[in-house]
């Protein structure tokens, strides 16, 4: 037998590591080393199987659980464990099979290139998992103490909110105990600032509640200049909600429950919903956000011509006629914000806020979006934060991907649940009919309402 074809015949080194490339411990295996092959192999496969699981509920939701930072800081450190692993199965592959044939540099260079390449895709896989993990290592701090933007600038100062507070307030008493329920309750609030604005006023505010049961969702969007309200902790509010938010860090004495949770306890006060979670968003950082979905669709109801829309750039107007509509970013953010133009008001603009969320909630849910993951939670991480635990977002993902739009029902407390006084001022402001509002409670959240009669005592 001549060297040549013996050669041919002995297991090749480079067959051997490509092999165990592909799966670790095939390599092995091909080199009739079933002991070493098995070592390899199984561990590998367990977690494969974990992953196809994972995958099997949805690729989405498996990336969505990222956003938790223990999450991805585990698959970060499985990453590098699992990379090392196949290294180290093509190195020992390559090296216990017979010496002939490693010195050739075609050879020795295959498995190097063989080895980059687990670098590189192992490296690809934990970028996705940091972008999650920094992202989700802010979204899901509670906000710092100055809720205030840094200042701009250049930007015009706007005063601090003077409002009289009622003397006789008592300490925040606990919540009364209740049954436990199928409805899950957030809180969106939308801080207008950023534009050269040293400001921040909570000036979308929207309960989201979802009843986990029944699959179906209610949306209330409460008006932005609701003043002289009852506030949750006794005594009366004179200023308006949307400044609540910044009132309550300016007075943690009289807000001890702190800006996010005065504003939750007080919304669901007046909606009369327990709310469990807030999120707050930057309105800025939301324009960036449906760029990077790739705009959103809507139906226009009607003429928009706001003359007075302000585009931060020295130009002013914004006009769009009736109808479906692709938004980009900057256009969906005017749809959001105007509210100048003839029959337009703060009702109409949170009826088209309510609207861009749901066709957002489409796109992100989109399996088409996991590759723009990376840049969309840079954003959110600059613009979002929540209350929310980080280990139930894939919970509520998967929630709201079960909802339809038509199990979405929607409701603005404009009139007639909020009305002008009879008395001018100088000063716009809304009065809430809490008794029109307490029905619609009522009817919205059914027993699950503060203001039922099997928690108020009163005759039904």
């Amino acid at each position: 037998m001549t060297t040549t074809s013996l050669r041919a015949r002995l297991p090749q080194p480079a067959l051997a590591a490509l092999l165990s490339f592909l799966w670790p411990g095939l390599g092995h295996a091909y080199l009739r080393d079933r002991r070493t092959a098995a070592l390899f192999a199984l561990p590998t496969l367990v977690l494969a199987l974990i992953v196809v699981v994972q995958l099997i509920e949805g690729a989405e939701l498996f990336a969505i659980q990222l956003i938790d930072p223990a999450f991805a800081a585990a698959v970060i450190g499985w990453t590098i464990v699992v990379g090392s692993w196949r290294m180290g199965a093509i190195g020992h592959a390559f090296f216990i099979a017979p010496a002939t044939g490693r010195a050739s540099r075609a050879v020795q260079g295959t498995v190097v290139a063989l080895l980059v390449a687990v670098v590189a895709m192992h490296g690809v896989v934990g970028y996705y998992a940091w972008a999650f993990y920094e992202a989700g290592s802010e979204i899901f701090e509670p906000p710092p103490v100055d809720n205030e933007p840094p200042p701009v600038a250049g930007a015009t100062a706007t005063p601090t909110p003077t409002v009289s507070l009622e003397p006789g307030a008592t300490p925040t008493p606990e919540p009364t105990p209740r049954p436990p329920t199928n409805r899950v309750t957030f809180l969106l609030l939308g801080v207008d600032s950023g534009h050269n604005r040293n400001h921040a006023l909570t000036d979308t505010m929207l309960v989201v509640s979802v009843d986990t049961v029944d699959r179906t969702a209610a949306m209330i969007s409460l008006p932005r200049d609701l003043a002289r309200f009852p506030l949750y902790n006794g005594g009366t509010y004179s200023g308006k909600l949307n400044e609540l938010f910044t009132l309550s860090r300016l007075n943690p004495t009289r807000f001890p429950d702190g800006p996010a949770e005065t504003i939750k306890r007080q919304i669901g006060f007046m909606v009369g919903i327990k709310i469990d979670y807030y999120a707050q968003v930057n309105l800025e950082g939301f324009e960036q956000m449906i760029n990077l979905v790739g705009g959103v669709d809507v139906d226009n109801p009607r003429w928009i011509r706001d003359g007075r829309y302000d585009w931060f750039n020295g130009t002013y107007g914004f006009t769009l006629s009736p109808g479906p509509h692709h938004l980009d970013g900057r256009t969906a953010l005017a749809y959001v914000r105007s509210r100048q133009g003839v029959g337009d008001n703060d009702f109409t603009r949170a009826r088209r806020q309510q609207q861009v969320l749901v066709s957002l909630r489409d796109k992100m849910t989109q399996p088409a979006m996991i590759q723009r993951l990376p840049d969309i939670l840079r954003v959110a991480a600059r613009t979002v934060r929540t209350d929310l635990p980080a280990d139930q977002i894939d919970e509520y993902l998967g929630l709201s991907k079960e909802i339809g739009t038509d199990g979405i029902a929607q409701f603005v407390l404009g009139p007639p649940y909020a009305y002008r006084p009879s008395v001018p001022s100088s000063t716009y402001y809304l009065l809430l009919d809490l008794d029109k509002v307490a029905t619609l409670s009522i009817e919205v959240f059914g027993t699950d309402s503060d203001y039922h009669p099997v928690h108020t005592g009163a005759a039904p």
